[in-house]
């Protein structure tokens, strides 16, 4: 068996190469958010050609060791080279090809992981053991025509937008410093009363490889005093933009500004890619705020698996006790 080592610099190759890996899956951005050594990748090859891929973040919590998908970061999961057999055979491969990448996988204690929603066969993890539960993201799938976009707006956003512009004269910006979109995230988390989930030098990290990349854009309204009064964050690739974070000051929340901002981010994603997926939320008024960009609801899956009976037993209880 190969090296993690030469494994590792395989992938890399191919992601240099191979415009179909999202994002998320890219070694650039594992190494940001991971740090080198902590995320590894089950790769499978054939005559030298790469099939399938399925990296992973692996991290030790106490006594167990969790091999999951790091902050910042929608889904992980397996990508598969596209193949032009047909729909059967093509199904008969992916499972072949999953089952070898499930073999890979190093001694754990829990799995999850969050797949891309054009991931939908899981059959070859089932019958390896793993469960899956079904989440919801937003996507708008074609950015071509700005005007089809601002009608499947919802009238509250659209009312929004021009209270925003109208009302409080604000003006987005994309040219202000980091630090001004880490104030208004951090405020964000502050008024909800939470621990924010990720450090500002972790983001920083993933900003600076983002930048030299020229793949991130963040958007802040501004009003005539010079007040920000939220803030944006996205992410692209050759296929889609992703709402990665957002923030808002809370004590001038009413002025529309988090919508003017989301629009901003749409119509610039337009100029350089396809689709712009919100990075669905399964908190209500955060999905009934993506529902209302005209967006349409997409399934993605959440695969998981508990080998630990320690943690089996730790989930059996939690369960039992938030019934």
């Amino acid at each position: 068996m190969q090296s993690e080592q030469l494994i590792k610099i395989h992938y890399r190759e191919l992601c240099s190469q191979e415009p179909t890996i999202p994002i998320f899956l890219q070694d650039w951005w594992l190494d940001a958010l991971c740090g080198e050594e902590n995320w590894h990748v089950c790769l499978v090859e054939n005559k030298g050609v790469v099939k399938a891929v399925m990296p992973y973040y692996r991290k030790q919590r106490s006594i167990f060791t969790l091999l999951t998908q790091p902050s910042l970061t929608q889904f992980l999961g397996p990508w598969y080279r596209p193949s032009q057999k047909k729909y059967a055979k093509a199904i008969a491969e992916e499972k072949k090809l999953a089952r070898q990448l499930i073999s890979q996988l190093p001694s754990f204690d829990y799995f999850t992981q969050n797949w891309h929603f054009s991931r939908t066969n899981w059959l070859a993890f089932y019958w390896q053991g793993f469960s899956q539960t079904t989440r919801y993201t937003y996507i708008l799938p074609d950015l071509s025509d700005e005007k089809m976009l601002w009608s499947g707006f919802l009238e509250n956003i659209r009312t929004d937008i021009r209270k925003a512009e109208k009302r409080f004269s604000l003006r987005v910006r994309d040219d202000l410093d980091l630090s001004a979109f880490l104030e208004l995230n951090r405020l964000t988390f502050v008024r909800q009363g939470k621990r924010m989930p990720y450090s500002e030098d972790l983001v920083r990290r993933l900003d600076d490889a983002c930048t030299s990349r020229n793949c991130r854009k963040f958007f802040i309204a501004e009003d005539p005093q010079g007040r920000y009064h939220a803030g944006v964050y996205i992410v692209w690739d050759k296929n889609s933009a992703y709402y990665l974070m957002g923030g808002g000051n809370p004590e001038l929340r009413n002025s529309g500004a988090t919508s003017l901002c989301m629009w901003e981010a749409i119509k610039f994603a337009a100029t350089v890619t396809r689709q712009f997926d919100f990075e669905g939320s399964m908190i209500e008024p955060v999905e009934r705020f993506f529902r209302a960009f005209g967006a349409i609801q997409t399934p993605y899956f959440s695969i998981t698996k508990t080998n630990s009976r320690l943690l089996r037993l730790r989930q059996c209880l939690q369960s039992v006790f938030d019934k």
